[in-house]
């Protein structure tokens, strides 16, 4: 829909005073965006555009999400996608190697809480970073209301405590990974290089960032309208959104709901498949070994631990046979041992042809239902008593999963389109 009012015209009464025009400016950050970012997704587009409208709103969040976009190479738009965003947020801050001490003063600052746009971010997290506990402390912390970074201030001989305020919206680039810790509290966005058959416009700031900034004040004008609204709003989740997962997508979904339009809808998509993503990466070593230790279980009750160990050393695309030349422990008996026992899950004599040390499949099966996908009912439920999941419905444009408001419909909303 094309906007009816022109960009950054904040004047203008019924936009002013309108929240019910949410949806177009939303539409318009998406369209701007999208000229200069390729994107891996439509989910990611879409939640980029929100989590942009949430930096507007930070004083009506109880927790704020960070936005990640990652890539295992250079040159696939991490660090245009900041570009982009800076002149679209409340007070951008672009962060590139800077000290604790910065960081710390500009998030403190009195002026109001920045946006933080933190790029090479590997250099923080990466396997050569060095000293930067204090800044994975404050990124670590601040996605909460009221979490403090706290510091020790040398003030001639004595030696003062002080408490910074760390609550703010970051946005982060880089290459790899990022620590679990982060990555469950952030919107991963994994980047490509864009395909030759992909078209986006050159970004150039001296040009488009004027554009960006009209964008910008028209979400500051449409934020005081829904203010309110929005922090008292417990936004419905979609099926499997939950625990951590929600916490990083309310603030988002209640943007969309407020904005109104088709945005709602979209919003709930881009969740349920770019969570679904993100669980699909790759797991911690622990969440590896069980998803193995299920594989090659199959039909089986119990498996002696030595059956164990041979078959998950022969898988030669698997760690295991390796995993004794780092720091951890060698996949022997002793280490599997003291791998499952983090989940519970502990050896016995089980009788076969002779006892030996085993591990069964009803001890396993609390951790495999806990940590790993589900594949079918539990081994006490019979075929007949247990009820059949329904077969996903996707949208047959994109392939992401179609909810239950999508009832009716072969598509997302705009995939169409």
């Amino acid at each position: 829909m094309l906007n009816p009012f022109p960009v950054g015209d904040i004047h203008h009464d019924a936009w002013k005073h309108s929240r019910q025009l949410g949806f177009i400016v939303l539409d318009d950050v998406y369209a701007f965006l999208g000229r200069f970012v390729a994107y891996p997704s439509e989910h990611a587009h879409v939640a980029h555009t929100l989590w942009i409208a949430h930096a507007h709103l930070m004083d009506a969040w109880e927790s704020t999400p960070r936005i990640a976009f990652l890539s295992p190479e250079p040159g696939s738009g991490k660090t245009r996608a900041l570009e982009v965003t800076e002149p679209l947020v409340p007070r951008p801050v672009e962060a590139v190697n800077v000290t604790p001490a910065y960081l710390f003063r500009k998030v403190g600052a009195q002026d109001g809480r920045p946006t933080i746009l933190f790029d090479e971010i590997d250099t923080v997290f990466g396997p050569k970073a060095k000293d930067n506990e204090e800044i994975r402390g404050l990124l670590n912390a601040g996605h909460r209301r009221g979490a403090v970074a706290g510091r020790c201030v040398v003030k001639g001989k004595i030696v003062e405590t002080e408490e910074i305020p760390a609550f703010c919206a970051v946005a982060l680039a880089g290459l790899g990974g990022l620590p679990d810790t982060l990555l469950s509290r952030a919107v991963v966005v994994r980047m490509r290089r864009r395909a030759p058959t992909a078209q986006v416009e050159a970004w150039r700031r001296r040009v488009h960032a004027s554009e960006g900034e009209k964008l910008r004040e028209q979400l500051t004008a449409w934020a005081p309208d829904v203010y309110e609204d929005v922090r008292e709003a417990w936004p419905d989740m979609p099926v499997g959104i939950e625990d951590r997962d929600a916490d990083v997508w309310e603030a988002l979904l209640a943007v969309a709901d407020a904005a109104g339009g088709d945005w709602p809808a979209r919003a709930r998509c881009s969740a349920v498949a770019l969570v679904a993503d993100s669980k699909a990466g790759t797991p911690s070593l622990g969440v590896r070994l069980l998803a193995d230790l299920r594989t090659v279980f199959g039909d089986l009750d119990a498996m002696s631990t030595k059956d164990i160990l041979v078959a998950l050393n022969s898988d030669d695309e698997a760690p295991w046979s390796e995993i004794g030349r780092g720091k951890d422990p060698e996949l022997n008996a002793r280490g599997l041992a003291m791998r499952l026992r983090q989940y519970g899950v502990t050896s016995k004599n089980v009788r076969g042809d002779k006892v030996a040390k085993s591990y069964t499949r009803d001890d396993l099966w609390d951790a495999w239902s806990r940590y790993l996908p589900p594949l079918g009912p539990p081994p006490m439920e019979s075929a007949t008593s247990a009820t059949p999941f329904p077969e996903p419905i996707v949208c047959r444009v994109c392939g992401g999963l179609l909810l239950a408001i999508h009832a009716g419909h072969d598509t997302h909303p705009g995939c169409d389109s």
